[in-house]
């Protein structure tokens, strides 16, 4: 039972200052391991959030949260008076706020003696601002460029670069196309660049072009501009479950796909990252923690004297083993508490701290040259700061055990033998 008088000595332990200068001082780096550990854990996960939600926000910039489309297997084309049913299935759904119809091809984009290939989405104007947060750079008037037989496209700002394209200029998309037998018959179509858009994300910026829906329709010879559905809901983090609603209403030939799953390597890599970083970071608290036990191992040598009169006054090796616990948990829980004030006031300010930084000392973390994110987000996540604390009050608890059960171990006759 954790009594007082051992709760007394540890404190007086800990205030002590007849410790030698040695101990002292690895008394002083263990608390600030624990809590620049702490602090650089908490940090470092809470950029890694704020990248995580930065490169969500420009995947759903251009990607609607969920998509409808020709479930695999099905034989033949899926009739209008089908996707006309999903779409209104889609629409009533809960938490559904637009749902647009799209086409989407894979082609090759030719200039002169080079080509590219791209991912040709034909859209309707007016029903992909329900789905899509548009870019910036779109959203000015270009979308209304793009009318039925038009031939105009808005190309991502990598096309324009590695083209040299401007606004007017014309572009050759080599598109895939099979004849009456089936037999592929690749399709030359000249369309006209209305419009650049860039959202900063490689796989829209240097693959994605967009056209009128029926334009894309008629390159590729059909009647109809039927292809998919794209589906926006009001809660993009509730994506699988909304989706697992509409996928129960909607006819055999189609299948749903939420945005997660699409996007499930990117996301994939993150957790990894972040997962590694953490216990990596973690082994600093660790290597903390072991000072802790090199300090208190020191403490138990230099007070033998001290632990032989406690037990000759009565006190038993619990309490003893109690005492040593008290003045390693202070210290240890001491730096944690530090390490989350200090963690969480930079992960706070980080928005304010990197600009002081870098024009102080006049570098650029984010080149602009080299990053299409320039600034460094933060997302201070309050669970995991939760979990990271406990986490380092349990490894600085357990690098307690050992020197406190090696202090209730101290044999009286022997510490007293020569004094």
């Amino acid at each position: 039972m954790f009594h007082p008088v051992p709760l007394f000595v540890g404190l007086r332990y800990v205030r002590s200052r007849s410790h030698t200068f040695f101990v002292s001082f690895i008394t002083w780096v263990s608390l600030a391991g624990v809590a620049v550990g702490v602090a650089a854990l908490i940090v470092i996960l809470s950029v890694m959030n704020g990248f995580e939600d930065e490169l969500r926000d420009r995947l759903l910039s251009l990607t609607a949260h969920a998509r409808i489309v020709t479930a695999p297997g099905v034989a033949g084309p899926v009739t209008d008076t089908t996707w006309e049913r999903a779409q209104l299935s889609a629409s009533s759904a809960p938490g559904v706020m637009g749902v647009a119809p799209y086409l989407e091809i894979q082609a090759l984009a030719v200039r002169a003696s080079e080509m590219v290939p791209i991912v040709l989405r034909g859209i309707d104007p007016q029903a992909e601002r329900t789905v899509t947060d548009v870019a910036e750079s779109i959203a000015q008037g270009k979308l209304t460029a793009l009318t039925p037989g038009s031939d105009a496209v808005i190309v991502g700002q990598g096309v324009a670069a590695h083209f040299g394209l401007l606004v007017g200029d014309q572009l050759t998309l080599l598109i895939p196309t099979t004849d009456a037998n089936g037999t592929p018959t690749p399709r030359l179509q000249e369309f006209t660049v209305a419009g650049v858009f860039e959202v900063g994300l490689q796989d829209h910026d240097g693959t994605l072009v967009f056209a009128d829906r029926a334009d894309v329709a008629a390159a590729l010879g059909r009647t109809s501009a039927a292809g998919g559905l794209r589906i926006r809901f009001d809660d993009p983090l509730a994506a699988p479950e909304r989706s697992a609603a509409i996928r129960s209403v909607l006819p055999s030939q189609l299948q749903i796909i939420d945005w997660t799953q699409d996007n499930a390597s990117y996301f994939r890599a993150i957790r990894i990252e972040k997962t590694m970083m953490a216990l990596i970071l973690l082994l600093i608290v660790g290597v903390a923690a072991f000072n802790i036990v090199s300090m208190l191992v020191m403490v138990v040598t230099d007070k033998r004297t001290d632990i032989a009169i406690l037990r000759t006054l009565g006190a038993s090796p619990r309490a003893v083993m109690a005492a040593f616990l008290t003045q390693g948990l202070i210290i240890g829980w001491f730096g944690v508490i530090v390490g989350v004030g200090l963690g969480v006031a930079i992960a706070l300010n980080v928005g304010t701290l990197v600009p002081l930084l870098e024009h102080t000392f006049g570098f650029q973390i984010m080149d602009a040259d080299v990053y299409s994110i320039t600034s460094i987000p933060s997302d201070l996540n309050w669970k995991s700061v939760a979990w990271i604390s406990v986490a380092a009050l349990a490894v600085t608890a357990l690098a307690t055990v050992y020197p406190a059960r090696r202090a209730s171990k101290v044999a009286p006759a022997e510490a007293l033998r020569y004094e």
